[in-house]
């Protein structure tokens, strides 16, 4: 919008004194021309722009005037504070308000009464730690941050292991982790995290909500990722890696590397890693091809084992080639 350019121009040439019409076009992509008729716009609503010709010239402010006009929204501020990650600021629907915020905050003055970064953190939490990215959907994502921002209940319906379970809560805050978001909600007197693609309708409702004083998210997040992954099943196993396949284990979900040693061969380590489940350490074991050795436990050697000559034999079978059920067949097929 118009209006908009020519505020951000304004804010441009207070914070940055003198600029040139190509700048100023490259930064509000725009054409040189746009810019001209901006500045005869400005110039005649009372603004006292100067333009200065010549080699080192552009355009500046009458010296001593300073626009007031640095009052910065919620969400401009909170598109500063929270995160310049363009999908996480696309899916709070603030993408453009941080390239407004930008130039604002540069001019923001003393004194100014819009809410603190802690308002902001204490509501929305970026965690960039580990896991796999997801290109999940939050259509009810808009509904429940105006909900947090106003401090209201909300009635949700969300799906459980098939089922859709009706909820009023309190919001509390926002988690995001790697391209997945979580509300985290107070249901009567206990604190419960919610995955948002799993909701499937939601509602503010008129009636306030009063968050705990002494509730603070990052904590809450921290602790509940500690809870959640000692709640899991554990299967630990030993095995030789080689060097090279080292950082695709790390990026394993749910694979936590409890020791690891050189090999007499420096190409390969020694790898002492911890599963959920067996199942999960005989996939990832496959997916490292010969890159790795499997040393124990038996059953788990004996699971790779089975799975691989599957997959062998069906290959030999689709290709038609002659089959052998056999342990010597198999190993001479190697």
């Amino acid at each position: 919008m118009r209006a908009d350019r020519l505020l951000s121009i304004l804010l441009l040439l207070q914070n940055r004194g003198k600029v040139t019409s190509r700048e100023l076009a490259s930064t509000l992509e725009v054409s040189e021309r746009t810019i001209f008729r901006d500045m005869e716009a400005l110039s005649a609503s009372g603004i006292p722009v100067l333009a200065e010709r010549g080699r080192e010239g552009g355009w500046m402010l009458t010296e001593g005037y300073r626009t007031s006009l640095t009052g910065m929204k919620p969400n401009e501020i909170g598109a500063l504070l929270l995160s310049a990650d363009s999908a996480i600021l696309k899916d709070l629907g603030i993408h453009e308000d941080f390239t407004i915020a930008s130039r604002k905050l540069e001019a923001a003055a003393s004194g100014n009464k819009s809410p603190s970064a802690n308002y902001f953190n204490q509501r929305i939490h970026i965690d960039s730690e580990g896991w796999l990215s997801s290109e999940e959907s939050f259509p009810f994502l808009s509904t429940l941050q105006a909900a947090l921002w106003e401090d209201r209940k909300v009635s949700i319906s969300y799906l459980r292991n098939g089922e859709i379970k009706n909820r009023i809560i309190g919001l509390l805050g926002l988690v995001a982790k790697r391209g997945v978001w979580y509300v985290i909600g107070q249901h009567e007197e206990q604190f419960r995290t919610y995955r948002v693609s799993r909701i499937v309708a939601a509602q503010i409702l008129e009636e306030a909500y009063s968050r705990p004083d002494d509730f603070e998210l990052t904590s809450y997040w921290e602790l509940s990722k500690v809870s959640f992954k000692s709640a899991l099943p554990s299967y630990q196993a030993k095995f030789t890696l080689k060097s090279s396949s080292l950082q695709a284990l790390r990026q394993e979900r749910f694979v936590t590397l409890l020791s690891i040693d050189e090999s007499p061969d420096s190409a390969w380590l020694e790898v002492e890693a911890e599963f959920n489940v067996i199942e999960a350490a005989c996939r990832i074991m496959l997916s490292l091809g010969p890159h790795v050795i499997v040393r124990s436990p038996e059953e788990l050697r004996i699971k790779v084992y089975k799975a691989a000559l599957e997959t062998v034999l069906l290959g030999r079978r689709v290709s038609r080639l002659p089959a052998t059920d056999s342990f010597s067949g198999f190993i001479k097929f190697l």
